[in-house]
Parts: structure tokens; sequence; C-alpha cells
């Protein structure tokens, strides 16, 4: 066959115009060319997880090109993605746990924008574009979770070093260097007083509210450790408000806390059981009591009518073995320097140092320790309770087993 030549007519191979054959070469050219220039399609958004950790999936018909960087005030991880048109059902977006704003447009010039607003500082631990297994598109995968002031201002500064595009046979870019010194880091202790805002927690014989007592003794307690002049000291409420369990959590990462300690003071179903315990987070309670005790704590979501629901139950079961076994013996240090401290001025139950499975002592990187100041069942107990003498030998008493404890993990932060 001679050579085809285009002309203005059609094709002419050896000197025949062949209109048809090449009408449809053009069109199958033209379609090729269509196909490469159609924008993609983002069809699929879904975030899971909670205020302390989150992942979120966008699902493309093709490989994305995309580019990635934060912005303050308010904190926000904003992706640029090329070529792309967002076919995502609107109630996917709508905002949960660490991320409290999802929006998402057109700039022009080619180029879609999705940010996301976090809910304070946050720490963009993976950014992914990964190749479905299935082989019908890509996905974005990024993993976020909370950090502080600090850490998300240390990532700017790396700005320059991480944003840029990420492509599916890397693992994208990663904000920072990985963990960042803080020499000027005070020893750090945030207090949570447990329940507080529509749940009101337990309830005494004498109608005395736990939220109340929780946070008159926070209260007492931070003016303690302040006093001290050798810590910072938070508070995760310092009114009767509602806070998530994750919420908790997370104020307690934003702040770099070295300390966590959540107060409480629960009912139980023995009138005569009395006393302080200490608990330790552990997937496996210790006893039947503390089990019941965390199941009861682990509940107060509902209070607010939020829904609780597992979005996914490999997220809560990365988010349980993320507790380091560091950060889970530091705890448990902890918790053995307090119950030596509680024992010399106030009463303790049997067996004071028990363990189950709270979630407000999930932080994977933060030391934590619930206390269950007495129960309110027991008509002693909550007399000790509102009590003001009494509260102030057991707020004396955490004070001086954090001295001991700044101490032991090597001074940080322990000089005024």
């Amino acid at each position: 066959m001679g050579r085809a030549d285009f002309t203005d007519k059609g094709c002419r191979v050896g000197g025949q115009i062949i209109s048809a054959v090449c009408l449809l070469l053009l069109l199958a050219i033209a379609s090729v060319a269509n196909a490469a220039d159609a924008p993609l399609v983002a069809k699929g958004y879904k975030m899971a997880g909670d205020a302390a950790k989150m992942r979120i999936v966008m699902d493309f018909d093709r490989e994305p090109d995309v580019k990635w960087f934060l912005l303050r005030g308010p904190n926000r991880l904003v992706i640029d993605l090329a070529n792309t048109r967002f076919a995502i059902n609107a109630k996917d977006l709508k905002a949960r746990g660490l991320v409290r704003g999802v929006r998402l447009g057109e700039l022009g010039e080619g180029v879609s924008r999705l940010i996301l607003t976090g809910k304070g500082p946050f720490a963009v631990d993976k950014l992914d574009v990964l190749k479905n297994e299935d082989g019908t598109g890509y996905r974005i995968a990024i993993d976020m979770s909370a950090a502080s002031e600090r850490e998300f201002d240390a990532a700017l500064d790396n700005q320059a070093l991480t944003t840029g595009s990420t492509v599916s046979t890397d693992k994208g870019g990663r904000v920072g260097t990985g963990p960042v010194s803080n020499p000027g880091h005070r020893f750090t202790v945030v207090l949570d007083p447990g329940h507080g805002g529509v749940d009101g927690g337990a309830e005494g014989l004498n109608g005395t509210i736990e939220k109340n007592v929780t946070l008159a003794f926070a209260t007492e307690l931070r003016d303690k450790l302040a006093a001290v002049g050798n810590y910072d000291v938070f508070m995760t409420r310092d009114s009767d408000e509602f806070l998530r369990l994750d919420d908790r959590v997370r104020i307690a990462r934003q702040h770099e806390a070295d300390l966590l300690i959540s107060i409480h003071a629960d009912t139980i179903s023995v009138k005569g059981i009395r006393g302080a315990t200490v608990y330790t987070v552990s997937d496996k309670a210790s006893d039947p009591e503390a089990q019941a005790l965390a199941d009861r704590e682990n509940l107060s979501d509902q209070f607010a009518g939020m829904e609780i629901k597992n979005d996914n139950k490999e997220v809560t079961d990365i988010l349980i073995d993320l507790i380091r076994r560091e950060t889970h013996n530091f705890s448990m240090s902890f918790a053995h320097t307090l119950v030596g401290q509680l024992s010399t001025s106030v009463g303790l139950i049997n067996n004071p140092q028990r363990s189950a499975g709270f979630k407000v002592l999930k932080a994977p990187d933060v030391p934590s320790v619930l206390v269950e100041l007495g129960y309110l069942s027991n008509a002693k107990d909550e007399a000790q309770l509102l009590n003001a003498d009494w509260r102030g030998k057991a707020a004396q008493s955490i004070t001086n087993a954090v001295a001991l404890f700044a101490s032991a993990k090597g001074g940080a932060g322990t000089g005024g």
C-alpha cells in the first residue's frame, strides 16, 4: 500500500481519496486526545477516626497530580489537584473528629482545591497517592494527628522541604523531619475534670453531682501545681461544658503534656466500698469492677446526643496499638508513685492500682492516669469529697507525686 497523505478533502492513498477511513482515523485520534485532556474525577471521600487521629481517603478515576501545604490562622491543610472535577456527595464532607471543616472547589486555570481545617494544630503524619488494589483507579490517603502549636509551626518552617508532588510509587511528603526538640519546654500537666455540661456523671446519696466535684477538685489541684512554679498546668475544661473523650485526649496532645490526670468520683452498687483508686489503661481490665467503670466512662459521649459510631475497626485498633511501651511504662510508674503518696493522706480502696480500657487514657505519647477520688454512692466518701480539708490533703498528695515523677523522668522542665 502506498503512503497516506492527509488533505483538506480526505486521505490520499495511492492517488485515491478515502474520506470514510480518514474520518474514522481522525475521530480515533480526537477521542484519545479528549480522554487525555478530560479532567480527573474525584468520586469518593471518607473520613474515619477521632479528635486525636484521623484518616482521610479520596478516590479518583486516574492518578492525581497532588501538591499540598499548610496554613495557619486557622490551622489548615490545603491540597491542590490539577485538572480535577469533584463528584462527591456533600454529606460525606461532614466535619468530624480532628477535622473541623471541609471545603472544596475549583480555583480556575485547571486547579481544584480541597481544604481541611483542623480542630487546633495537627501533624500530617503521611500523605500518599496509592493505586487501588483492584486496578480501577487511585486514592489519596492522609493520616493526621493532633499536635502542638510548636510542632505545627515547625512543620511550616520545613514546608519548603516537604511540599511538592506526591506519586503513587512514593510514600509522599511528610510534615517535618521527626520529633522537634524543644529545650525550653517545661514539664506540662493537663488536668481533666470528668464529665460536664449535659453529662453530669454520677450522683451521690445526698445529691452531689460528679461533674461539680471533679471541676472543683481539679481547680484546686491546678492552683497547687501552679504555685510550685515549675510546671505549665492546663485543664481540659474550666467551666461546666461538655467535652467528647477524644477531645480531652486532643487537648493533652496539643499542649505536649508530660502527664494527663483525669479526675472522677463514680458510684458503685456495693455501698460499703469506699476509697480512692488510680487507674491506667490496658486492653484487658484488671478486674470486673475496673471493666464496669471503664464501660460507663467510655459511654459519656452519648449524653450529648452524639452518635457513637465505630467508622473503622482497623483505625480503632491502630489507635489502641499506638500506645507506646514507653508511655505505658511512664503511666504505670506515676500510678505507683501516686498510690504511695495518697496512702499517707487519704483512704484507698483495696488493690488501689488498677487498669482498664479507658478511652481518655489512650493518648499514644502522653503518660495518663485516671484518679477515682472516691465513691459518691458511699455517704462517708461523699462527705469527704465536699470537705475542704480532705480535698486539700488529696490535692497536696497528687502535687507531691507529680514532683517525684517529673524529677524521675529526667527533670525536664522542673526548673523555675
